[in-house]
């Protein structure tokens, strides 16, 4: 038996900031700032946001000296890993893992902030966290595989990222390899995520991945204290993989440890929707561009996915065309790639758009299709296909690496971009700036608490989900 939990526990407990390589150190940063907008904006802008705050506070989460990125209150530690996860996923505008199908960065960064608040940890060492935390969920998504445990009716980025949450929270506090295997034993009575949200658009999807953060961090806590958790968490026989799916390959989750970085392979979103539907959003903006296409002379549009964007994206196709609300549009081809062809942009405030007569007319003419070639790029790429019939021709683009991915990766100056276009609104224009440096000099940083305030808004804030 591959003694997974154990081995995982060792890299935790053992990754140091100097030994990471220059890019993934680079990267992680990057990473973080991207979070930190979706956080953000997440906690004002979400619908489910205002909801809730009132529940932690019902709990008792909002009473401690803890930061939630956008909110002035100071929270308790679980508050804030709960709050700052959940907003972190709330405009599903966060980083996504192609060949795990999941957003690791949602669990994993905010109980790695919460428990370096707790511990006073440098930024250095939450840089290491996070790498470690990334490399946890990633992995053991790959080696569900995702598939698998999606047909099963699970939301990886829940499941997974709740022992990725365990392990960066278990590094910031200095925790030994034997009590972070005793936190991803006692993570394994929280693992937990459904993908019954696509039947209503319900607001859990972005509930349970703060739940997995807020878990991750409680069993790394707990585990501190001498808790202990259960044995073979991850492998056993009643472990994580052989029950949330039925043919896993744990020697698949250890594949390069240490050498080969699973976080490389993570992309960040240029627009604010599910993954899948992204190289059709940008194939509809170059079609636009290229030939001038207006929304009035569409006839109609096929989107090419592969069979897991169909779930998520493409069917059933008629709910789709009539998305009712945010998260129905989050996870509706027809009304991003519409959105695109009638504006020639999809960003957040799009949704504020949702209907419009212009794209309540197209919604419908836009069809989705199971496409061999996207297929057969899966899950290596995340590619798409658009076909276009307008003025009595056929305009068709594949795209094979969108906008985002690893291979494609933005810019400083394009992440820069997209976190201001989130975090401005909050905390204008002049604080955000302040925030984005100090996110991407965190590795000189002496402790977190100077950067995290700045995350709180200097007057209150009025948008969409208040």
């Amino acid at each position: 038996m591959v003694a997974l939990t154990q081995r995982f526990a060792a890299y935790a407990a053992g990754i140091r900031h100097a030994d990471l390589p220059a890019e993934v150190e680079a990267r992680t940063r990057f990473l973080l700032l991207d979070l930190a907008g979706n956080m953000l904006r997440g906690r004002h802008d979400a619908e489910s946001s205002a909801p809730l705050l009132a529940a932690a506070r019902a709990m008792g989460l909002m009473q401690g000296q803890h930061a939630v990125l956008g909110e002035a209150a100071r929270v308790s530690p679980l508050g804030a890993a709960l709050l700052n996860g959940a907003f972190a996923h709330s405009l599903d505008f966060d980083d996504t893992h192609a060949a795990g199908t999941l957003h690791p960065g949602a669990p994993v960064i905010p109980a790695a902030l919460a428990a370096a608040e707790i511990a006073g940890a440098k930024g250095a060492d939450i840089i290491a966290a996070v790498v470690a935390g990334y490399e946890v969920t990633n992995r053991l998504s790959v080696a569900m595989p995702a598939g698998d445990h999606y047909d099963r009716g699970y939301h990886p980025t829940a499941t997974c990222g709740a022992f990725g949450a365990a392990a960066a929270a278990g590094r910031v506090l200095g925790l030994s390899a034997a009590q972070i295997e005793d936190a991803l034993g006692i993570a394994l009575s929280q693992a937990a995520g459904s993908l019954q949200f696509l039947a209503n658009g319900a607001w859990t999807k972005r509930f349970q991945v703060g739940w997995a953060s807020m878990a991750g961090l409680a069993a790394a806590l707990t585990a501190r204290e001498g808790f202990r958790g259960a044995a073979e968490a991850l492998e056993g026989k009643a472990g994580f993989l052989r029950a949330y799916a039925p043919n896993p390959t744990p020697e698949r989750a250890l594949r390069g440890l240490g050498e080969e970085y699973e976080l490389m392979e993570t992309a960040v979103k240029p627009y604010p929707s599910c993954r899948y539907g992204h190289a059709c959003v940008d194939a509809a903006l170059a079609l636009r561009a290229e030939h001038g296409l207006k929304a009035a002379e569409i006839e109609s549009v096929t989107m090419g996915l592969p069979n897991k964007g169909m779930l998520l994206v493409g069917a059933p196709l008629e709910y789709k065309q009539h998305p009712k609300n945010v998260v129905d549009g989050q996870f509706s081809g027809p009304f991003v790639v519409s959105c695109a062809l009638a504006h020639g942009l999809f960003g957040w405030d799009s949704y504020a758009r949702m209907d419009e007569a212009e794209l309540r007319t197209l919604m419908p003419k836009v069809t989705t299709e199971e496409d061999p070639e996207v297929q057969a790029e899966f899950p290596a790429n995340m590619s798409g296909k658009l076909t276009v019939r307008a003025r009595g021709q056929v305009f068709t683009k594949f795209v094979k690496v969108p906008k985002g991915e690893p291979s494609n990766f933005l810019t400083e100056d394009e992440l820069r971009a997209k976190f201001h276009g989130l975090a401005d609104a909050v905390l204008g224009h002049e604080r955000a700036v302040q925030l984005a440096d100090a996110i991407l000099t965190l590795d000189k940083a002496q402790d977190v608490h100077a950067m995290l305030r700045l995350g709180a808004p200097l007057q209150p804030v009025r948008l969409a989900g208040e």
